[in-house]
């Protein structure tokens, strides 16, 4: 059979996919939802040619034999013969780099959003596939912001590797609520009274001083995980960035909530009532804290279940609890980039149109409910079993060997996607995986995540330094309100001005 011919049976199967799919929509059979699973994209018929795919990705450790079982199980559901092209992470950007330098790209390739990446989507080396999403059942179902995420000048060149977006998450001490009679604080008044209560009020009874309600580490304002940011997005602020009706852009830290939030860890810090070393203290020494039994809350992108377990093994009588960081104004939390990685496929080795949509097809068929279960579970009776409406997992060692390195690189969401037998896990750890999903509903996005500044490329991480630095001298006193004004001066005539302005060029341009 020609490549011609199977390229055409390719196109075809692909039509009738997309028909079948639309009349099942309008029988009202089908739901693209987020959260709902759709009906099963049917696999390829048997005497289409199998499509051959590269796919280049990073691996941190050792990498799977090839033709393993869960490679098999995949080329036979997806009716292609795949090769993947591990690469060391150490070195895995420059190689990439490499490969776009010298043409020679594999038919699908995971990428991040960096400057060097995005110059090669506005230089059409990968596909905009955008406009072809809505003719895929389970790639047009997922939310919005994944992909608005890695847009480059509104335009889609490739697919996320999905994350979830809100993963914020306040985990505290329900025994010493409870015991203290304290209820989960909302507003930064109800923060400082529950800090301190904990902090002075000896919830474990050991007749010392050496509780806290919250502990920091060194990299508390720093990135999508900035405390800061989440507890001042909770009060009614923006996410890194502000921006009005006019384009004109605002950083959180010239904020009012912001410049509070700041104020309320001054405050806290001034009474010795969160540790006086933050600012040096690396995130083990602090998560050795809370193990221990030291710490109230903490707002986290992790499970509570895993602080649980750590901390019953020295506080047997220890129960954590999870809910939704919320405010005045309800839950708001900052929205996270939404994937760990993207998948781009360039127009070297995907030449047509029509190859183009059948590489498609193959991705959108890693959502169907098969594929979700292979991808995030492994093979049945061998990695996982199922029990009633859970499944089990068999074998942790052997799913971290030969089916983590495939679900790090292709496309699933969890159990938030097609799954309808979640793994069997704690109340407690569905409880926070429950927080994460309904978070979504509540994120407040970054308006600039995807905007081009030249002042950003080249002077952001000074810039940024810079800002963080003063937040904590402001935080310990040593600059006061006039000296934090002085900070944020110097932090335009050091280029924040011109990129504010770049930021709005570029938004006004996307929005054209």
């Amino acid at each position: 059979m020609t490549k011609k011919w199977a390229l055409l049976m390719g196109s075809a199967m692909l039509v009738t996919t997309v028909l079948s799919a639309c009349s099942s929509n309008n029988n009202g059979q089908q739901e693209a939802n987020a959260n709902q699973p759709v009906a099963d994209n049917p696999a390829p018929a048997e005497q289409a040619e199998p499509l051959e795919l590269t796919i280049a990705a990073h691996l941190p450790g050792e990498a799977p034999a090839e033709d393993n079982p869960f490679e098999l199980a995949l080329e036979k559901y997806t009716n292609s013969k795949l090769r993947f092209q591990w690469i060391p992470t150490s070195g895995y950007d420059d190689k990439i780099n490499v490969m776009i330098a010298s043409d020679e790209l594999p038919e699908i390739v995971k990428v991040s959003y960096v400057p060097n990446i995005i110059s090669s989507m506005q230089n059409d080396v990968f596909w905009e596939i955008g406009p072809y999403l809505k003719d895929y059942t389970n790639l047009s179902a997922q939310p919005e912001t994944y992909y608005n995420n890695i847009k480059v000048d509104g335009k889609l060149y490739g697919l996320p590797v999905f994350r979830p977006v809100g993963r914020a998450v306040l985990q505290y001490r329900k025994d010493w609520f409870d015991a203290k009679s304290l209820t989960v604080p909302k507003t930064l008044d109800e923060w400082y009274n529950v800090m301190k209560a904990v902090a002075e009020g000896d919830p474990d009874q050991n007749g010392k001083k050496d509780t806290y309600g919250m502990m920091l580490d060194k990299n508390y304002n720093q990135g999508v995980a900035s405390t800061l940011t989440r507890l001042s997005v909770s009060q009614g602020g923006p996410n890194k960035w502000k921006v009005d009706d006019q384009g004109n852009f605002t950083p959180e830290f010239m904020t009012d909530e912001f410049l509070a939030t700041m104020k309320l860890f001054n405050r806290l810090y001034e009474e010795q009532l969160i540790n006086q070393d933050f600012a040096v203290s690396d995130v083990s020494v602090i998560d050795k804290a809370y193990e221990s039994g030291r710490v109230a809350i903490r707002i986290s992108g992790g499970n509570a279940q895993s602080m649980q377990t750590n901390l019953e093994k020295v506080v047997p009588t220890a129960v954590m609890d999870a809910v939704g960081l919320e405010g005045p104004e309800g839950v708001r939390v900052p929205g996270e980039n939404g994937n760990a990685g993207i998948l781009a496929i360039p127009k070297s080795s995907v030449k047509s149109e029509e190859e183009l949509k059948r590489v498609l097809t193959f991705l959108d068929q890693l959502l169907d409910k098969e594929m979700v279960y292979l991808i995030n579970k492994g093979i049945e009776g061998t990695h996982y079993k199922v029990e009633g409406d859970f499944t089990i997992p068999l074998d942790k060692e052997a799913d971290a060997k030969e089916v983590k390195p495939y679900r790090d690189v292709l496309l699933q969401r969890g159990e938030s996607y097609n799954m309808d037998k979640p793994m069997q896990q704690t109340p407690l750890f569905k409880k926070n995986n429950d927080v994460v999903i309904e978070n979504e509903k509540h994120v407040v996005a970054n308006p600039a995540l995807t905007l081009l500044s030249a002042t950003y490329t080249d002077r952001g991480a000074d810039l940024e330094q810079m800002i963080t630095d003063a937040q904590t001298k402001f935080i310990m006193g040593e600059i006061d309100e006039a000296g934090w004004q002085a900070a944020i001066e110097q932090w335009k005539d050091a280029g924040g001005a011109k990129m504010i302005e770049e930021y709005k060029e570029a938004y006004l341009k996307v929005q054209q």
